[in-house]
């Protein structure tokens, strides 16, 4: 087993691949949106500006209001929640929380792998491809004694590729 068949292997290679495989497919989406955000807000901010600062008028002194009201009745919440809750209950749903999160955690990474998965291994055909293709071309070219000992190492290292575990599997 050679070390790239080894990688192509790995889980955790896969894993990496596909997160920069969405890392760079994020990437070039965002010029586009900072753009068209941008003329957005421009827009938005002249258009809206003299509204807010009438409604924030409005509202302030009703917001001032409220606050004394409802600062009285969060108290008197807050003590009737503090009596009805009991402390046995917290350690199991924080172990709830911590299992949810692993589970998701998991099947992030098994998304991921399985979309590096798919870079490796399109990756892997493209060299094979390139190397059949510079194979092709220095073969032309045999008639030169040079050329001909570079288009058999080409041949080979395109035969040698097309043989690897992950071609062989893509190809099934």
């Amino acid at each position: 087993m050679t070390l790239s068949s080894t990688f192509r292997d790995n889980k955790a290679v896969y894993t990496i691949a596909g997160a920069g495989d969405l890392a760079v497919e994020k990437l070039r989406e965002l010029p586009e949106q900072a753009t068209k955000v941008q003329s957005d807000v421009r827009d938005n901010v002249g258009k809206y500006r003299v509204e807010v600062r009438k409604t924030v008028d409005r509202y302030r002194v009703q917001a001032r209001r409220n606050v004394e009201k409802y600062r009285g009745e969060a108290q008197e919440n807050i003590t009737r929640l503090q009596d009805r809750i009991e402390v046995k209950d917290l350690p199991g749903a924080a172990v709830a929380y911590a299992t949810h999160f692993g589970t998701r955690a998991v099947e992030l990474i098994d998304e991921l792998a399985e979309r590096g998965k798919k870079v490796v291994h399109r990756t892997a055909a493209e060299v094979a491809e390139s190397a059949e293709s510079v194979a092709e071309v220095t073969a032309g070219d045999q008639a030169k004694p040079a050329s001909a000992a570079k288009a058999t190492r080409a041949r080979k290292a395109a035969a040698q590729q097309t043989k690897s575990p992950a071609s062989a599997r893509k190809n099934s």
